[in-house]
This record gives structure tokens, sequence and C-alpha cells, in this order.
């Protein structure tokens, strides 16, 4: 008699199967992957037991990863690649910190490295990369890759994120997930504890070349992401280019050619991550040495480390937090082993952060969870949203966004909304789909256009457009819009060709708050010229139709209204239009009275009173 086999939901039809999973940090500076085994995670090793893979990829004969590019960093830095995540999903424009690549391509577009293996695009290279941790997971498993988890910044935006996944299947991973870092970590550290009462983490992360912090919630099973901030291009890189900066003035140094300044930006690091443990070390840079204490360490980099502290504050004004409502801090990313960083970040949080689980190997630990339960291998009764780090929303009528998804919205989530024609006749809609924080379109970043056409023609006013916004689990955004009568229907997925640059990210979110005030009296003012503008058109029809309704000094103060209304628009005085338009009312009523009695004398003409008794 065959048996009936029953598998619990999320779990794999076959008890006996086990689905390998991996999770990879794909990092600025140095990557990581790991997986789960015997239910535990761990961080997989090279065959000479490093678990740290540097993020170089050097191209010569033939592309080279890692420790082995790592040789080529000062004889030929033109062809040997590092830091790429800092130029994924970012134009040409935006690249404007010191580096040693011939850059190619148009401005506003993401660039390709020149090398002697011709272009490589930052997608091309994060695959090298890519491809080099999944050749180590498949010789240490020893068993087919069934699906990955890839981790990025919680502020990537579209773009980064769409070109992290792309590098991920041109490696041919199975990406089960895009991941947010700071979510990544507070896997590692929470999902295992049975808590009793709610609990907020901070996760604060200091890559190599970005940094994040997020406000974490955990309640009952749900690990919420309550607010999230950072910047796309801030980290342990710029660290060390501060340290060069400052060697450079005290030996009175102009410029380094390229060589020079990739040995400068080694000591740099190297006496960095000394400090940690020694009260001083010597720099050489040019052979010329230098003496770096850490009172000057710290005074070097407080520029930077002052504007995660910002951010920080940002992310506990946005969660509606004060710093008491903090459980735990938890450190990420391999600059937080720098005494200066713990010793900021302790000081502003006024207490002492976690760094159980190595900083460098938290987010793959994470990862690697996540994975494990998405291929069905594990039943967690945790629960993951993440968060969107800015505000979606598309243009209307004077200029103005309407904001379907708001920041800080828990993803994957949808928003569907109701919008019309405006003219008479209208035929097709322009979707124009918004980022950002202020209320007119040109404060508010532009992520791509499209046009709903074979709208029936209607009286303005009739016509039902559904805009649907969708964003997926990955935080990747598709639009589409449909006119429900006809059921003609238009889509996009929105792939701007480059991301926001860390200024416009940081542009975008502090302008939301510091012109608060101003944009809500802009959208009062635009949004009374938008209805002023549609009461004139609707008062012209109606007279071109019903004019011999008026008697003639009816129609005079009619035209008259109206033209002080005209007149009113060409101002900013809210007030005025605001007048003019209680003015404009007072007759137009009254036209609009006559009008609806013509109208309902028509109705009843030829019937009898009988027929209303029937």
């Amino acid at each position: 008699m065959a048996l009936l086999q029953i598998a619990e939901p999320g779990q794999s039809r076959d008890p006996h199967q086990h689905r390998t999973a991996i999770g990879i940090d794909l990092g600025t500076t140095h990557s990581l992957v790991a997986t789960v085994r015997s239910g535990q995670a761990q961080v997989l090793q090279d065959d000479q037991g490093r678990v740290l893979l540097p993020s170089i990829v050097h191209y010569g004969q033939k592309p080279t990863v890692g420790y082995q590019a790592k040789e080529y960093l000062t004889t030929e830095p033109q062809n040997t690649i590092v830091s790429v995540k800092r130029f994924m999903g970012r134009a040409k424009t935006d690249i404007k910190f010191q580096h040693p690549y011939v850059l190619s391509g148009h401005d506003h577009q993401m660039p390709s490295f020149q090398t002697v293996l011709g272009q490589k695009t930052p997608v091309e290279i994060s695959s090298d990369i890519l491809k080099s941790l999944k050749v180590r997971a498949e010789q240490s498993i020893q068993h087919p890759i069934n699906g990955a988890v890839i981790t990025v910044p919680a502020y990537f935006d579209e773009s980064q994120r769409q070109a992290t996944r792309d590098a991920a299947q041109l490696a041919g991973l199975n990406v089960l997930r895009l991941l947010n870092e700071p979510t990544a970590a507070a896997v590692a550290y929470g999902l295992d504890k049975q808590l009793t009462h709610d609990q907020n983490y901070v996760i604060y992360d200091l890559g190599g070349g970005t940094f994040d912090v997020s406000i974490l919630r955990f309640t009952q099973g749900v690990f919420e992401v309550l607010a999230t901030g950072g910047h796309t291009a801030l980290g342990g890189d710029d660290l060390d280019r501060l340290i060069v900066k400052w060697a450079k003035k005290q030996l009175n140094i102009d410029t380094l050619d390229n060589a020079q300044y990739a040995h400068a930006l080694m000591a740099a690091r190297q006496a960095k991550e000394q400090l940690s443990e020694q009260t001083s070390v010597e720099i050489t840079i040019l052979q010329q040495t230098l003496i770096l204490d850490r009172n000057s360490f710290e005074q070097i980099i407080k520029i930077a480390l002052d504007k995660t502290l910002q951010v920080c504050q940002r992310v506990l004004r946005d969660a509606k937090l004060d710093l008491n409502d903090i459980q735990n801090v938890v450190l990420v990313g391999g600059s937080t082993r720098s005494y200066a960083v713990q010793k900021v970040v302790a000081q502003f949080f006024n207490q002492t952060p976690l760094c159980t689980i190595n900083p460098d190997e938290v987010v793959a630990i994470g990862a690697a969870i996540t994975a494990n339960q998405l291929v069905g291998n594990a039943q967690e009764d945790a629960l993951l949203l993440d968060v969107t780090p800015l505000s979606l929303g598309l243009e209307t009528m004077g200029g103005l966004v309407e904001r379907l998804i708001s920041r800080n919205t828990a993803i994957p989530v949808a928003r569907r909304q109701e919008f019309t024609t405006y003219q008479d006749g209208q035929t097709a809609m322009l979707i124009h789909v918004v980022q950002g924080e202020r209320d007119l379109v040109e404060h508010c970043r532009s992520l791509g256009r499209f046009i709903l056409r074979g709208i029936p023609p209607m009286t303005a006013g009739q016509a039902k457009i559904e805009v649907t916004f969708q964003v997926n689990a990955d935080g990747l955004l598709s639009v589409s819009a449909k006119e429900l009568t006809s059921g003609v229907n238009a889509h996009i997925d929105i792939k701007p060709s480059y991301g926001l640059s860390d200024q416009d990210m940081e542009r975008l979110l502090v302008e939301g708050f510091e012109f608060a005030e101003e944009d809500k009296h802009l959208r009062a003012l635009q949004e009374a010229k938008v209805e002023a503008q549609r009461e004139i058109e609707a008062l012209t029809q109606a007279l071109i139709a019903d004019a011999n309704l008026l008697t003639q000094v009816q129609q005079d103060k009619l035209e008259s209204a109206t033209q002080l209304l005209s007149e009113s628009l060409k101002h900013t005085d809210l007030d005025a239009i605001e007048k003019a338009s209680q003015q404009l009312k007072k007759y137009s009523d009254a036209f609009a009275a006559l009008r609806m009695n013509q109208h309902i004398d028509q109705a009843l003409k030829g019937t009898k009173l009988d027929d209303w008794s029937k």
C-alpha cells in the first residue's frame, strides 16, 4: 500500500533531501560566502583556510580574483579593479573620488573600465568575484548550489540592486533574494533568541565603501525595519583617503601618481588597523615617515564619523524613538573593528555595542540562514520585513507629487490608486514615476516615464485609471496603469541607467525635512491653481453651450470674475487666488443652477404626472 507523504509548509517534500543554499556578502573591500551545515551557519574557507576574499579583480592574460589580484595593485593599478561596488549602478559623473582607472561611456551611464582584456563593466567585474565565491562554495560543500541570497546596502536604489542581480545571474547563480545588509546582521544575531518582550536594535554597518544604519524591532517573531539611512559612498576606504590627505599635507606633497597613491592607501590602511592595538604608529609615504597617534587619528577621521552620527540621529527621528528606546547596538562591517569607530558609537548611544559575532562575517552568516530558509531546509518562526529607503510616487497636474509608497514602508508591498483625466476627450496619459520626499516634481528624482494610450474619449474626470506600484522583496519597483472601462494597460520596470550619488541621497532626505513648511505652502498653492484652472475651463465650455441662459449683466459679472481669477494665477499669492475663486463661485453656482433647471425641464418634457405614480 502506498503511503501519503506530508510535508510542512516551506519544507522539502522529501525530508531526506537537503537543498544547498549559500549566503554571499558582496562587500566593497572583502567578500564572503557562508552556508548552513548541521543547523549551524558557517563561513566557508578557501584552500588556505582564509574566509575573506579581497574584492579585487586583475585583468592580465586572464582574470584573477582575490589575493592573487591584490599582488598587482601597485604594479598594474589600471588593470586591477578594487572597490567596484562603489561603481555599481552609478553614473560616470558621480565618480568624483581619485582612482587610477580609465573610464569610458556616457556621463549619465554606468562606466566601463578600460583593461588589457577590453572594456569591463562593474557588473562583469562583480560577476567575476561572485564566480570565485561560487567555486569556493562548490568545492567546500561538494554539492550543487540550489540558490543564493546576496546582501546589498539598505540604501542601494533600484539601479544598484538590479546591477547586483545581473552580476549574480551572469555568474550562474540562482538569486533567491537580495537582502539588506543590516537585516542580514539582525538575522545572525536575533532569530535564535526567545525574547519575552519587544526589542529595538540599531545596526551600525560601516564597511569598506558603504555605510548603513537601521533600526529593527523584533516583536512576536517578526523582524521589522522601522527606519533606515546611510551613504552609498562612505566607508573604510574614505578613512584611508583622509589619512593620506593628512599625510600629504604634513609632508608638503602636492600629487601622487597612481602607483604612489596605491602604496599610500595601503600604508594608511595598515596604520588604521594597528591603532586599534597601539597608541601610535609609523606611516611611510615616498620614503618619508610620520608618527600617527590616536588623538590625531580621531581628529583626521572625525568628519567622516560625524556624518555617520548625523544619519543615526535622523534614523532615530524617523523611527520615532529616542536613545533610551534602544536595547542593543550591533556593529557590522570591517571598519567597526577600529577602536575610534567603537568609541564614537558607544558615546552616542550611551552603551557598549555588540560585536560578539565577527563584524566581517555577520552579514554573510545572516544571508546563509535566510537562504537556508528560502530553499525549505528550515522552518523558522521569524519573518523579515525590509523597508523602502525613499518615497515613491508619480507626477500629477501642476507638477505635484502624489506619493503611493512612503519611505520606510515594509516590503514587499503593492499600492493602487485611481486617477482621472484632466481634459475632455483625453485619450492618453503620461505616467511619470519619481522618488523623493518633496511635494514638487522638480525637487525629486525622475525614475522613469511611460504613456498609457487608448483611453476612451470622455468628459474630463470621468475616466478611471488605476495605477499600481509594486516593490518586490529585492526592493525593485514596477509600475502599471490600467483604464478600467476599456481594460487598456501599460507597464514599466524601473531600471534607471545609474544610481543616486551619496550627495543626492543625502540631499533628497535632508531637503524633505528642511523645506517641509515651504513645500506645504507650495503644494497648497499649486493645488489651488490647478483647481482654479479646471473651474475656468469648465466655465468656458459651459458658456459656449448655455450663455443664452444669462442676462448680459450676469454674463459680464461672470466673465469679470473669471478674468480676475485668471490674473491671480499669474502670481504666488494663495490668499488672492482663494479670494478670487470664492468671488467667481458666487456667479458660477448661480449659472450652474440655471443649467441644471434647464436640463431638468428638458428631461420632464412630454411626461405625465401619472408616469411618476406607476
